[in-house]
């Protein structure tokens, strides 16, 4: 009994070669590619079936942007809750976003405002292990213990057959300082996103290993044709049916270097200038157009993270006082997030994308409605000099407010409700569970009866709470 084999605990309970084994298999492959060993393993652990393909792109705002100053304003506030900026009226009744964000007031009918949304994780590392992977401890950790959505979606709906990965992070969620916040766990390292880091605006971004040369490509044929007679010695060997399956997925990655579809997905020099600008000719704003280009290709989870010199100062969103001067951040970097966004938006409705692409824009937390005052640290983008006493807003996970545009929902409408002073939902309390349920839905993934074992072979549930939230739920079949 000790020998037996562990099951895959996927939709259909099926019986998967252990990665272990196919690790021990001794196949060292063709090893100038990288990608393949991801794919072999990918094959250790992909589910029986999977969803329409349907797809979603996460923005995520790391350090937990402030609700106040985007999309839940409260100008009636007293002063030491009121920030300096107006509500705006957008193009819904009844709709008001910060003044900071004219682009996105013009497409309210477009998008949905979840405002309601609170959970117990305090800290960086926990609040983003509540959102991302639906961790219930309110204590930071240096890694995860349970995956995050973006791994369980690459797990359950990984196709061997395909030109491109199935989960490609522009910027990728994984860190914050030296902790670990998203990741696939025990799923293993088969199921981390295809990462993709530098700036997408400078002209001399390229992304490694996607779209050979044809003189690369011809050269690197013959290289596998002269491969292939001495996998051929081995598969008269083997008789598992192993090295069969192991060379469709090192054709795979063979295909993500050679396909000229590949290459031309990740190329954002194919779209027009006009395009290129109406994004934003910097990092946020080619991140975002090259996640349209990329789910317009077939991928159908992407995550992408806006941090860095846009930012500010201390490079995220994470707008102490100590750090930074909260409002003078966000004069900075409001105008380069509400282009952005506004034109990932407005691209997904025209390109006809919109019931199948999901688009969500979230953090690990909202922030304290109550400004406090402190010292500044240092000087430099959005901050005063050392010492200078600067406004601030701190880490408040009670209340926040997410974004949520196209995947088939009804938009022009805001879910829930924060008080006067933006500190507690008072209507329609919505957690991380049910944000979790609402993603896992849209992808079709059976969030209330799929379990996938953990290192110890434990069947482990990827969602132990939650429901999907009834207002963003598909309009159409």
């Amino acid at each position: 009994m000790q020998n037996s084999p562990q099951p895959n605990h996927t939709h259909g309970n099926r019986f998967a070669l252990p990665r272990r084994k196919l690790l021990q298999a001794g196949l060292t492959g063709f090893t100038t590619l990288s990608m393949a060993d991801v794919f072999r393993l990918q094959a250790a652990t992909r589910a029986d079936t999977v969803s329409p393909r349907t797809a979603v792109i996460m923005v995520w705002l790391r350090g937990g942007a402030s609700h106040l100053e985007t999309f839940d304003p409260k100008p009636q506030a007293p002063s030491e809750f009121r920030g300096p900026y107006s509500a705006i009226d957008t193009n819904v009744a009844g709709i008001q976003i910060c003044e900071l964000l004219p682009s996105l007031a013009k497409i309210a009918d477009k998008y949905a405002i979840l405002r309601s949304i609170a959970h117990t994780g305090g800290g960086h590392p926990a609040g983003s292990l509540q959102v991302l992977g639906g961790d219930p401890d309110s204590q930071d950790k240096v890694t995860p213990k349970l995956p995050d959505w973006m791994s369980v979606a690459s797990f359950v709906r990984q196709d061997s057959i395909r030109s491109l990965p199935n989960y490609v992070a522009i910027n990728p969620v994984d860190r914050y300082d030296s902790f670990t916040i998203a990741g696939p766990t025990y799923l293993g390292p088969s199921h981390a996103p295809f990462a993709i880091v530098g700036d997408p605006s400078n002209p001399a971004f390229e992304v490694p290993n996607v779209g050979l040369a044809p003189d690369r490509r011809e050269r690197l044929g013959r290289r596998m044709q002269l491969k292939s007679g001495f996998d051929n010695l081995r598969r008269d060997l083997d008789t598992s049916g192993t090295l069969t399956a192991i060379d469709q997925f090192e054709a795979q990655a063979l295909g993500l270097l050679t396909s000229p579809n590949a290459g031309e997905a990740f190329d954002l020099r194919k779209e027009s200038t006009s395009v290129r600008e109406r994004y934003g000719m910097n990092a946020w704003g080619q991140q975002l157009l090259m996640a349209r280009r990329l789910v317009e290709a077939g991928v159908e989870i992407i995550a992408t993270e806006f941090d860095g010199p846009l930012c500010g100062r201390v490079q995220n969103w994470d707008d102490h006082s100590v750090n930074q001067h909260v409002f003078d951040a966000y004069k900075f970097r409001t105008p380069v997030f509400d282009q952005a966004v506004s034109a990932l938006i407005e691209d997904i409705y025209a390109r006809g994308l919109d019931q199948r692409v999901l688009v969500v824009v979230a953090g690990e937390f909202g922030r304290t409605p109550r400004i406090s005052y402190v010292a500044s640290s240092g000087g430099g983008v959005a901050s005063g000099p050392a010492g200078t006493v600067q406004p601030g807003r701190d880490h408040w996970p009670r209340a926040n407010s997410m974004l949520f545009a196209g995947g088939g929902i009804r938009t022009g409408q805001v879910i829930g409700a924060t008080d006067a002073r933006g500190e507690d939902p008072i209507d329609r309390r919505v957690g991380t569970g049910d944000f979790l349920a609402t993603i896992y839905k849209h992808l079709g993934i059976d969030y209330e009866r799929l379990a996938i074992a953990d290192f110890a072979g434990r069947p482990v549930p990827i969602l132990n709470s939650g429901a999907p939230i009834p207002e963003l739920q598909r309009t159409t079949v």
